[in-house]
């Protein structure tokens, strides 16, 4: 053999060895390990080969390449994520319970008014929902949506106005091209000791005529005024300026806006229109009657000799006493027009937050007698708080499962029975925050019962679908919206096991991640109280928002945060809890109030609280890098939403 050939040998002889060697070492990682580690291709089909399957998400993940074994085991640790439980909440019924019980009757106390009327609204707020639990028995299957058409006008008599409590329904609201025209005559001036239009001495009186025309909206809860979306208030005499005044305004959850009046001068040429007419026509004032007849007598000389400059002709104010009068209201693409007896006399434009399918009443209040009311061009479709117009039934929208884990914020946002669009706004915007859908934040609406059956219907409808409503079992009202503050503690404390709980209104927009650094700046070891806060506000002893002495004695409220956003620590919430279980704790009409009261009351008998105060958290409207925004519509809500995350920064929606 030559020596070539004897190196070859040589070579193969040592991969030989080499290749058994590894074998070796392979078969018995095979045997430890199992089959399903080598790739089926080195196997075939055979009893031992394992097809595979992705069971989950985590299959999809990037993973490093196994070790070969080392001579000592190596001990791998579980690097599978802990499993989140999930608690299941089977009913959308509060767990709130009010013992009527313990409740004198017969007292007068200051705050036993409202114990009176918390037990009579649970009372009938128990019978409601039972109701509500038979109903869907009886009915089994959901039912579809009924399709009922709205007259296209409507016409009633001065009689029949006046039957039906001056009130003449809307059904679908009002549309482009919609017109109401009404005839009537201004009654003559009367005696008035108090008429809230002008300020007067004790024992004088005013003679005083005045009628309003309002276009409301639907009520939201008992106690509350619907909204006025026109406030359309004609002052013959009796107005504070002295003049005969016309004014207008709009008024949202009993908060008015700013007047528009109107005093005989015409809008300036470089204030803004509403279609192209002014706000306000001219009309003949008392010390303009000389200059209305030489503006006259200017006319006719001017015709006479040929001149075709054309001189304005002063009208008188459009309403008198005692005098009848024909007046039409339309709705144009950018406001009300107001034309009485064939002439313009004032154009009002739309408010933020309203829209002309809102307007689902007209009312005719005041010194003045109606003879009829017409109105047409009405819309036939259904009216802007029929639940199937807003509620988009989607699973997209429902609310992430509730952990067996305690969070770090509970959010509980007071709504009406009735506010389906408001709901359905806040699903689609800030409560797609990541830190709510990572359920890190809860959010859930509290509602109590409304006095239509069919809103109670569709409102347990909506709870059970998208699992983010708490039904208080107790009859709506407005001097009552302080228990669902004691129910959001409830849930926040008890279901949820939130650190800290914020309360906010259906119309109020919340930056999270904003809130929570605010509330991260505060050691964990402090209980705060973090809001708009009020120091040394003083009760108001008269007009519509009175509070009678007997009610609140003290000169000064404690200091509270404004009710549309707020936000206390766990202990507190845990605090008000105790204390309403043991009926200690005192319940005011004034939900924002109350609260301050309670947490002064835990800051005295507990460790001290952190008062934070902030503009940002906004009481009227919406403010630069605001935190919460207050009085935002459903549109509105979208319009924020969608800058925020296409901004990345807060940005306010000034629109209709």
């Amino acid at each position: 053999m030559s020596l070539s050939r004897q190196r070859s040998l040589q070579v193969l002889i040592l991969f030989g060895i080499l290749y058994v060697f590894l074998v070796g070492l392979e078969v018995p990682f095979v045997f430890r390990n199992g089959f399903s580690l080598v790739s089926q291709d080195g196997f075939g089909t055979g009893q031992f080969s394992k097809s595979f399957v992705l069971d989950s998400e985590e299959e999809l993940e990037e993973k490093e390449a196994p070790n070969r074994p080392l001579d000592v085991p190596l001990m791998v640790p579980n690097q599978s994520k802990p499993e989140r439980k999930i608690r299941e909440i089977k009913s959308p019924l509060s767990s709130l319970v009010f013992d009527g019980s313990y409740v004198n009757m017969t007292s007068n106390d200051g705050f036993s008014g409202i114990l009176k009327s918390a037990k009579e609204a649970f009372e009938v707020g128990k019978k409601f929902w039972k109701e509500l639990e038979l109903y869907k028995k009886e009915v089994g299957i959901v039912e579809s949506n009924k399709t009922e058409e709205c007259p296209h006008s409507i016409s009633i008599s001065g009689s029949e106005f006046l039957g039906k409590g001056r009130m003449m329904v809307l059904p679908c609201g009002l549309t482009l091209g919609s017109h109401i025209t009404v005839v009537g005559r201004p009654k003559r001036a009367h005696q008035e000791h108090d008429p809230k239009i002008s300020l007067l001495r004790e024992g004088q009186f005013l003679m005083v005529s005045q009628f309003m025309m309002e276009l409301q909206g639907l009520k939201t809860v008992d106690g509350e005024d619907p909204p006025r979306i026109l406030h359309f208030n004609p002052r013959l005499s009796g107005d504070w300026s002295g003049k005969p005044m016309i004014e207008q305004n709009t008024c949202y959850r009993m908060q008015w806006g700013t007047a528009q009046r109107c005093d005989g001068w015409r809008s300036r040429d470089d204030e803004e229109t509403v279609d192209g007419q002014v706000k306000c026509e001219n009309w003949i004032r008392d010390n303009d009657t000389n200059h209305s007849e030489q503006s006259k007598a200017s006319w006719w000389l001017n015709r006479l000799v040929g001149r075709k400059k054309k001189v304005d002709f002063d009208w008188p104010f459009p309403f008198s006493e005692d005098r009848l009068f024909v007046l039409t209201l339309s709705a144009g693409f950018e406001g009300y027009h107001v034309n009485v007896d064939g002439r313009h006399v004032t154009s009002f434009p739309y408010r933020i937050g309203f829209a002309l399918e809102d307007a689902t009443g007209l009312s005719l209040n005041g010194d003045i007698d109606v003879d009829s009311v017409f109105s047409a061009s009405l819309p036939t479709s259904h009216p802007s708080f029929a639940p199937q117009r807003h509620l988009d039934m989607s699973n997209r929208w429902k609310a992430p499962p509730l952990l067996d884990q305690p969070v770090d914020l509970f959010i509980g946002i007071l709504s009406a029975g009735n506010h389906f669009a408001e709901r359905m706004a806040i699903r689609r915007s800030w409560l797609q925050h990541q830190l709510i859908k990572s359920s890190n934040v809860v959010a859930r609406f509290f509602v109590a019962l409304h006095a239509r059956k069919d809103i109670n219907v569709e409102l347990k409808k909506e709870a059970e679908f998208f699992g983010d409503i708490v039904i208080v079992p107790f009859m709506d009202n407005y001097d009552l919206v302080v228990l669902k503050t004691v129910a959001i503690c409830e849930y926040g404390v008890h279901v949820a096991f939130a650190k800290n709980i914020m309360k906010c209104d259906d119309d109020t927009f919340v930056r999270v991640d904003a809130v929570i650094n605010e509330i991260n700046k505060i050691p964990e070891n402090r209980s705060l109280y973090v809001g708009n806060i009020n120091y040394y506000h003083k009760p108001l002893r008269n007009g519509k928002w009175a509070v009678t002495y007997e009610e609140w004695p003290e000169e000064d409220y404690p200091p509270y945060a404004n009710g549309p956003g707020y936000i206390i620590s766990s202990a507190i919430a845990n605090f008000i809890v105790s204390e309403f279980n043991k009926h200690k704790l005192k319940l005011f009409k004034m939900e924002d109030v109350s609260m301050g009261m309670w947490v002064e009351k835990f800051n005295s008998s507990s460790r001290p609280v952190q008062y934070v105060h902030s503009l940002k958290f906004s009481q009227s409207g919406c403010v630069d890098d605001y935190y919460t925004a207050h009085y935002q519509s459903p549109r509105q809500m979208i319009c924020m939403w969608n800058k925020l995350q296409q901004l990345g920064r807060p940005q306010c929606c000034n629109m209709r």
